[in-house]
């Protein structure tokens, strides 16, 4: 068994990435929508990395924190069997949080489009 810890990153929602000003504050319902937004994709990135039958446990969390900036935190814990032990999970993880920043961003940008119209 190949046990990875959680790994965690935090990512503050500034001009660099949305433009802060131009971000409605979010509804609890577009809190949700960008929560599971930020979760499938980090799942559906692992997934097509490993099958299912080779993760022993996969934990997502995604906590959004705050309103006017939001701090944006996501946690990848997995385990893989012992088949997968030349593996780089550590990778893996971290390659999934970036996705699901990615995927979190566009979801933002796209919020800001649509409050400006």
């Amino acid at each position: 068994m190949i046990q990875f810890s959680i790994l965690t990153y935090k990512w503050l929602v500034e001009s660099e990435n949305v433009e802060e000003s131009s971000l409605p504050e979010l509804t609890q319902d577009q809190i949700e929508c960008l929560s599971t937004i930020a979760e499938e994709t980090a799942r559906q990135h692992v997934f097509s990395k490993v099958p299912a039958k080779f993760l022993e446990n996969l934990n997502i969390t995604v906590e959004v924190e705050g309103e006017k900036p939001i701090t944006l935190a996501i946690e990848v814990e997995l385990v893989l069997s012992s088949v997968m032990k030349d593996f780089d999970a550590k990778g893996l993880a971290e390659e999934a949080v970036k996705k699901a920043f990615e995927s979190a961003e566009k979801y933002l940008r796209e919020l800001r489009c649509l409050s400006q119209k």
